[in-house]
């Protein structure tokens, strides 16, 4: 199966990978303006977000997304991941080295990480609203954790909406993600590590650690920001990221 997902552009391909609590949808603040900037744009939905359908056996988010890149003749291509999007990105890019020319990680999650307390305690409230069959109060949850202060009316309704559907569409999942176990130390592509000083501390400590494994990484930890800083300030998500874009692109001295 094919992700369904959206291009637009032309130039360098550009890949956008979505959280977990959203779906390809949560790129639309800094799509036009990154295929104005001279991309050529590509965002999916993950298996059971937005518009592709739920799993029908056992699969791999980072497969699915090597199997887009192959489908669309993209050889090479930056990452943008957010939270698991990020994760994937990392996976995607240590398995496939040679593929990914930059890597930007918005508040990534990686593998193999106990969960704190925080985020512990999330889940268990989530998953109590769940089986309760409250699934509004499960959304307004992931809404409240995930957003930081400077999130606006607008912003917090994209996320309820593609939140809630992403229960609506998961209620009836027989399958899950596997995790490929990829090493981090292969990735080649320079990595920009983004976490939000407001965030859950399991992804500020991520956002810490992942430069220690992953070689050409850097660290930036944003004081205003959430989980989701390119939907709480998007146009300065916008400048960080194209940013570290260019200067990813420039020719490197010798």
């Amino acid at each position: 199966m094919i992700l369904s997902h959206d291009v637009s552009g032309t130039g360098p391909t550009l890949l956008l990978l979505h959280s977990s609590v959203c779906d390809r949808r949560m790129w639309d603040p800094q799509w036009q303006g990154l295929v104005d900037a001279g991309y050529r744009v590509v965002r999916c939905d993950f298996r059971g977000f937005g518009d592709t359908p739920l799993a029908d056996g056992p699969y791999s988010d980072a497969q699915d997304v090597l199997a887009l890149l192959d489908h669309l003749g993209i050889e090479s291509a930056a990452l943008i991941g957010s939270s698991h999007g990020g994760k994937i990105a990392t996976d995607v890019a240590a398995l496939r080295p040679a593929a990914v020319t930059a890597l930007a990680l918005l508040c990534p999650g990686a593998s193999g990480r106990t969960p704190g307390p925080a985020l512990r305690a999330f889940a268990a409230k989530e998953r109590e609203l769940l089986v309760d069959g409250d699934l509004a109060a499960a959304v307004e949850l992931n809404v409240e954790t995930w957003l930081g202060p400077e999130a606006d009316d607008e912003a917090r309704a994209h996320v309820r909406r593609m939140q809630r559907h992403a229960f609506e569409v998961q209620a009836d999942a027989r399958f899950g993600p596997s995790d490929d176990g990829a090493d981090l130390g292969r990735i080649t592509a320079p990595c920009l590590v983004v976490s939000g000083g407001h965030d859950v501390e399991d992804f500020r400590q991520i956002g810490a650690f992942l430069p220690t494994v992953i070689p050409n990484a850097r660290h930036v930890e944003l004081p205003w920001a959430g989980h989701f800083p390119g939907l709480e300030r998007p146009e300065e998500a916008f400048v960080l990221l194209t940013g570290f874009l260019d200067e990813a692109a420039a020719p490197q001295p010798r």
